[in-house]
């Protein structure tokens, strides 16, 4: 049985500020073994439950977080940027199921660090008429590929945001926000566990999960944070300008969703 493994920062125990998830600092580098070792304790979870074979990406910011001399020699790691399809690189039908540590809730929300993608670009991104966060974006381009979400943890907004997504899925809560930069939080070692458990539980369960569909025409709008943002993003081909802040565009599968906004949010540097 094969297990999909897209790790984020966000949602780690203990972590509640910016400057944790922004590589450079003391503090980064705490988060980074925090995150090493919650993906560790899934990987343990896994194995436990039965899991052959575990891939695992590095899915925030520089995507170069994951100290890969301390995972777990049982699984693989994809690193760095860019990559084709960012949070789900290296995913293929043939897996049984994706954990999604680490995550965090949408922009505008009350979450823990929440937004979608790029903090500094998008302040709302709607599909289909309803507001999606990185987990209902890559859960869906799973979905297409007929792979469920079977394991999410993070903050109490993304186990909110999630589980309408992801029926039956195991949501690890390991704090509840407070405010956008503070949090009460498991300790680190309560979360591994409670991550290892909910891991070997959803290998017990992946059979039984359905993938999150999302079904096209995908009509998506783009609300930034300022109107020369979308002035910028109105010049990328197949987009149409929605307001003076905003712009949308139809694609055919959520893969050209997750590619073009992450065009978009490379474009954005330009104005940084």
């Amino acid at each position: 049985m094969r297990i999909y493994i897209s790790s984020d920062i966000e949602g780690v125990a203990g972590v509640v500020d910016g400057e944790q998830g922004r590589p450079g600092n003391g503090e980064h580098e705490r988060a980074r073994r925090l995150m090493t070792q919650e993906v560790n304790a899934a990987i343990a979870g896994a194995i436990d439950g039965g899991a052959t074979e575990i891939l695992v990406n590095d899915s925030h910011g520089p995507m170069r977080n994951l100290l890969i001399e301390d995972i777990d020699p049982r699984a693989r790691l994809i690193s760095g940027k860019p990559k084709p399809v960012s949070m789900m690189e290296g995913l293929s039908p043939d897996y049984a199921g994706i954990f999604a540590l680490g995550y965090h809730a949408r922009a505008g929300s009350h979450g823990i660090l929440a937004h979608t993608i790029n903090g500094f670009a998008f302040a709302r991104i709607t599909v289909n008429g309803t507001d999606f966060g990185e987990s209902g974006l890559y859960g869906g381009y799973a979905g297409e590929l007929g792979v469920p979400v079977v394991l999410l943890s993070g903050d109490d907004c993304l186990k909110a945001e999630a589980s309408p997504l992801f029926p039956g899925a195991e949501i690890v809560e390991v704090k509840r926000a407070i405010t956008n930069t503070a949090a009460e939080s498991m300790t680190p070692k309560a979360a591994r566990e409670a991550i290892k458990a909910a891991a070997t539980r959803a290998i017990s369960r992946a059979k039984e999960i359905k993938p999150f569909h999302v079904l096209p025409p995908i009509n998506v709008r783009v609300q930034l944070n300022s109107v020369p943002l979308a002035d910028l993003m109105s010049l990328l081909p197949g987009t149409e300008r929605a307001a003076p802040n905003a712009v949308s565009f139809v694609a055919g599968s959520m893969r050209m969703v997750i590619r073009t906004l992450n065009s978009m949010s490379a474009m954005s540097f330009m104005l940084r």
